[in-house]
């Protein structure tokens, strides 16, 4: 098929470091084009892919100091992929409400995956208001806010199989993956380690937003027991997780997905996470690790994750989150919608 993917231009694709849209853009990018199918990427010119790459903006913005307006360059985007829609059979876009109104008035078939919350007071008026989009949630968790909106698929995120590994290392730590922020709690996660009595790790980004947060809430509670790394890329993630005994992620908020999770599972972590979201479509209680409601019990499992198989966690991300089982998930929508334009086929939702 010729498949158009269009990202958002904040990251590269993929990014440098933190990054979950965009990361799973580019796993599900390489995907296809490694299952043969002409994939045409609409993405910053700093990403790095097989596919072929029309760049819409010249690098990433969040890496650009002289941008101020961050719509500006995405309304660019939008008009260079309705000037050559023609050229595919079907658009997927990674951005939300952005295609609704032009892409509606044009015949190329579209879908258009939500990454984020849907959780939004003002999200159910916007969604009401434009045209009837082909959505597809990445939970079912994520839905819950639109039930009446035209979702015609859940597709969970995977990743390449290869990408993260167990690593022999004799876990020692608890560690804390992801983004520094209020809602993904990582207060939490150092009150949860000092009463478990581990050492917590944290390899987390701290966006600029973030940033007042950061040096009121969490730098006063570091400690020689508490470190701090920063951000961290591919290429570090399989011995940080493998070296934990398990991953916290005590979040406060209703996580569409979390793609952490999945990351911690490929090197056969276990993960401790709050009951908010997708966490319990993502995580199975006692086998790939425990779902909790407060500290006190995060503290405890802590102490039940030597009884989990790290084999087993891995295993259960091989059947269920890996970049081909997605890209398959994909591709089956793809081939509907372009047999619906062709008449040949009513696509249910």
């Amino acid at each position: 098929m010729r498949i158009a993917e269009i990202a958002p231009l904040t990251e590269s694709v993929p990014p440098r470091l933190y990054g979950g849209t965009e990361r799973v853009v580019a796993y599900l990018t390489e995907e296809l084009i490694a299952m043969g199918h002409d994939v045409t990427l609409f993405a910053s010119g700093d990403s790095r892919t097989s596919a072929n790459l029309e760049a819409v903006w010249p690098q990433a913005l969040r890496l650009d100091p002289e941008i101020r307006d961050w719509l500006a360059p995405h309304m660019l985007l939008m008009e260079r992929v309705r000037e050559r829609a023609p050229e595919f059979e079907v658009l997927h876009f990674h951005m939300d409400y952005w295609p609704a109104s032009l892409f509606a008035r044009q015949p190329v078939p579209f879908l258009t995956t939500l990454h984020g919350r849907l959780d939004l007071p003002e999200l159910g008026l916007v969604y009401a208001g434009l045209p009837r989009m082909n959505l597809v949630s990445i939970s079912e968790a994520q839905r819950d806010p639109l039930p009446a909106e035209n979702f015609i698929a859940t597709i969970p995120h995977g990743m390449p199989a290869s990408l993260l590994m167990p690593v022999p290392l004799e876990p020692s730590y608890l560690a804390f993956l992801g983004r520094i922020c209020p809602e993904k709690r990582p207060d939490r996660a150092i009150r949860i380690a000092r009463v478990a009595g581990l050492p917590l790790r944290i390899a987390a980004k701290v966006d600029r937003v973030d940033e007042a947060y950061f040096a009121r809430e969490i730098r006063p509670m570091l400690g020689p027991d508490i470190e701090f790394i920063g951000e961290i890329d591919d290429a570090a993630k399989s011995a940080f997780l493998s070296g934990a005994r398990a991953l916290l992620m005590p979040i406060d908020w209703p996580e569409p997905f979390g793609l952490v999770m999945i990351e911690a599972m490929a090197c056969g972590t276990p993960v401790i996470a709050y009951d908010y979201g997708s966490v319990p479509e993502i995580i199975e209680d006692g086998v790939t690790g425990f779902i909790v409601h407060d500290e006190a019990a995060a503290a405890a499992a802590v102490q039940r994750t030597d009884r989990l198989s790290r084999w087993q966690i891995r295993r259960e991300f091989e059947r269920r989150f890996t970049a081909r089982r997605m890209a398959e998930d994909y591709l089956s929508i793809y081939e509907s919608l372009a047999l619906r334009r062709s008449g040949r086929l009513k696509l249910v939702s």
